[in-house]
């Protein structure tokens, strides 16, 4: 197995500078769940978080977190705990079960059942769309509570709440952020997975519990071929 960072040159350095700013940010450090985000690099890039001590592992794309998960199927050491961020495709759910520990991403009743279908119990986190913008997931604010207790009814652990923030300066985030925290609140889910490299100060200042890294851990991402 690669050393730690020997794939990426600084990413000691860049893991201790992310966990000073959450430490600097969060009312309670120790709760926070850091998520490396590993999408557009190869199987190292989850070894390397792995072999650091972060074994939750977000992937975006179907194809990634299967091939990876193989890669790593063999290595000494925890295994990853993989998070699938991407939207749920029902076509792509079959090949993900098996491997998934969590979907954060869940914005309609139909993605729910079929994750159910094929992995009862399933923890999941619902989408909540809070920027508004053409083409982004999630569900309306609005919805949420209603589309919370029709997934529980589906044999689906509803562990909380996943937001992406807009774009632009991170303080726009807060807003939307504080409204997913008090929605949480609100159905007694404990997980709330906001802020990810620009504004995971702002997240963790409006209770975020976990929070997704991916440029700042291991840089830009190579071109998507």
């Amino acid at each position: 197995m690669t050393g730690t960072g020997d794939a990426f040159p600084g990413f000691t350095e860049r893991l201790d500078a992310i966990r000073t700013r959450i430490g600097a940010a969060a009312p309670d450090p120790s709760a926070v769940t850091l998520m490396a985000v590993t999408k557009g690099f190869g199987p190292e890039a989850p070894r390397t978080a792995v072999a650091a001590g972060l074994t939750v592992v977000g992937e975006n794309y179907a194809d990634e977190l299967v091939a990876k998960a193989h890669a790593l199927a063999d290595d000494a050491g925890p295994a990853p705990e993989w998070h699938f961020l991407g939207a749920v495709q029902r076509n792509k759910v079959p090949r993900l079960a098996p491997l998934v520990s969590c979907w954060q991403g869940v914005a309609r009743l139909a993605e729910g059942r079929a994750i159910a279908a094929r992995r009862p119990g399933a923890r999941i986190l619902v989408q909540v769309d809070v920027a508004g913008l053409p083409g982004r997931g999630g569900v309306p604010p609005t919805e949420v509570a209603d589309l919370v207790a029709a997934l529980r009814d589906e044999d689906l652990d509803v562990a909380g709440l996943m937001a992406v923030g807009p774009p632009g300066p991170a303080e726009a985030a807060r807003p939307g952020f504080r409204l997913v925290r008090r929605l949480a609140d609100d159905l007694a889910l404990p997980v709330r997975s906001m802020g990810m490299t620009d504004d995971l100060e702002v997240a963790l200042a409006e209770g975020s519990t976990m929070v997704r890294v991916g440029r700042a851990l291991f840089g830009d991402r190579p071109p998507r071929t």
